[in-house]
């Protein structure tokens, strides 16, 4: 079953002028050393390793008869693709068997066998790509002139940006040019957290009129109140795998040896990333399935890569060590996990960073800054959690989603992530001195200050406004993102209580 993962579905392929046939695998398992190559077989054609060369990428070609234990091997880490080039007639379209067969350090001998489709080119328009290089001027260029040529359209603002496009590689492909989006400041927000402590300046970028006014109006009503309280209180990542059997009770069975492997499987887990860390693996068991859910913490990552990384290792262990019912298939994610999607689980469990924002707004401010008092903003939340019970929400405040993206989109953050990171659960009550003290939890906040998009030019300097980049500084900027969360909040939540809402709109944020 975990074999076949090795193969790069899709890519057996006739060469140009008749000069053989090829196909690639990738390392999806563990770091490995490839120590021998014994055959491949095409049908029943078999092309010997003398016949084969291994395209190992970056000009790199071996022959095939050359890979041996001693000194030849082949170093292949986890996400290394290999190009078997086999030198052999070209195969008629359809679809066709095919079996690798080599050796590993680890693993020793191993057979690949899959079964993959010679398809023609139909001839359609393709964008230009780059073999060598796909992020040089030369490339780059070419995609322009082809978007040009496709849409018989100028684009003047798209093809001019300011860094190396070399620099987005990981991040971005078919690249050709650049998206500005307005980056206006709100604040400086006062936040007094366990990581954010001081003023902040907050950079949002967004085309909503009246976005970042009104968040700048929540941050003043704050910061004339002592600042905004914010809290880390849970840190998780997830990654769902489901094993298959047939019968619940070989399900059940699973689930309870799991539990007691834990500390078997920990390492494995652990093996693939020096920052990931296993904390524990909740057993979710529905008709014949049972769902792992696997919590990491991924310390300044958001960390889906890395946790799918390290649960793929440790079911490559639980596979070759599960000696109850037969798994009958295995997906490493289930949907369970719920990437990407807002879900009552997260909400629950935790999905990335539980946080929470509060503060205690004085009757005066309230009153002289928003036109409205704590009775009437805490009776409308009142009002509002009836609304948002009704629709079957995720969120029962105004607008968590607006301060995140913007936020998101200015800081490199995976903007996706906005369907869960804006669910929110909103709290306000009077005070027994009048004041109104208000407070949000955002339960799954995915956010990272490494890795994705955080390094790239404008997003780096975005998070370096914030005192946001460097070792151990996620933490900081989920405080400040739940900060800035609670301030729109407020701002709305008072708006709309007074009535001020459509006319702010009005006057900022219509582009006549």
């Amino acid at each position: 079953m975990l074999l076949k993962l090795l193969y790069n579905r899709g890519s057996l392929h006739n060469l140009p002028e008749g000069k053989g046939v090829a196909f690639s695998i990738k390392n999806r398992l563990d770091t490995v050393r490839l120590t021998g190559l014994q055959r491949v077989k095409l049908g029943e054609v078999v092309v010997p390793a003398s016949h084969i060369q291994l395209d190992l990428g970056g000009g790199e070609v071996r022959a095939g008869a050359s890979v041996a234990a001693d000194g030849q091997a082949i170093e292949l880490p986890v996400g290394r693709t290999i190009t078997f080039v086999l030198d052999t007639p070209p195969l008629a379209e359809g679809m066709h068997q095919l079996q690798a067969q080599f050796s590993t350090d680890a693993f020793g001998e191993l057979s690949v066998e899959v079964e993959d489709a010679i398809v023609s080119h139909d001839g359609r328009v393709r964008i230009p790509r780059s073999d060598e290089d796909d992020y040089a001027e030369a490339a780059i260029q070419a995609r322009q002139r082809f978007a040009e040529q496709f849409t018989q359209q100028e684009y003047t603002h798209l093809k001019h940006y300011s860094f190396d496009p070399h620099a987005l590689k990981g991040n971005c492909e078919h690249f050709m040019g650049v998206a500005q989006v307005p980056v206006g400041l709100a604040g400086p927000l006062h936040v007094n957290g366990e990581h954010a402590q001081g003023e902040f300046l907050i950079p949002m970028a967004t085309t909503e009129g009246t976005l970042v006014a009104s968040y700048n109006r929540g941050m003043q009503v704050l910061n004339l109140c002592g600042g905004v309280k914010c809290t880390v209180i849970g840190d998780a990542m997830q990654r769902a795998p489901v094993f298959v059997f047939d019968d619940a009770r070989g399900a059940r069975d699973f689930g309870r040896w799991v539990a007691e492997s834990l500390e078997q499987i920990r390492p494995e887990a652990e093996s693939t990333s020096r920052v990931a860390k296993l904390q524990y693996i909740d057993t979710y068991l529905s008709n014949k399935f049972a769902y792992l859910r696997f919590n990491f913490s991924t310390g300044d990552a958001a960390g889906q890569n890395m946790v799918g990384r390290a649960t793929f290792a440790a079911c490559s262990w639980i596979l070759e060590h599960y000696k109850g019912a037969p798994i009958r298939h295995f997906y490493l994610e289930s949907n369970f996990a719920t990437d990407k999607k807002a879900s009552q689980i997260n909400v629950m469990r935790t999905r990335g960073k539980r946080v929470v924002a509060e503060a205690v707004i004085r009757r005066d401010v309230l009153q002289q800054r928003m036109r409205v008092t704590p009775e009437q903003l805490a009776y409308h939340g009142q009002v509002s959690n009836v609304g948002a019970f009704l629709s079957g929400a995720n969120n029962n405040g105004a607008h968590s989603a607006n301060g995140i993206t913007a936020l998101f989109i200015a800081t490199g953050q995976d903007v996706a992530n906005v369907s869960e990171s804006s669910a929110g659960v909103l709290y306000s009550e009077v005070t027994k001195e009048g004041d109104l003290y208000i407070n949000i939890t955002i339960p799954s906040l995915i956010v990272a200050t490494h890795g994705g998009g955080t390094g790239l030019a404008t997003q780096n300097e975005c998070l370096r406004m914030l005192g946001c980049v460097g070792q151990g500084t996620v933490y900081k900027f989920a405080e400040i993102v739940a900060g800035v969360v609670l301030a729109g909040e407020l701002s709305l939540g008072a708006a709309i209580s007074s009535s001020d809402w459509v006319s702010s709109h009005e006057q900022y944020g219509r582009n006549r």
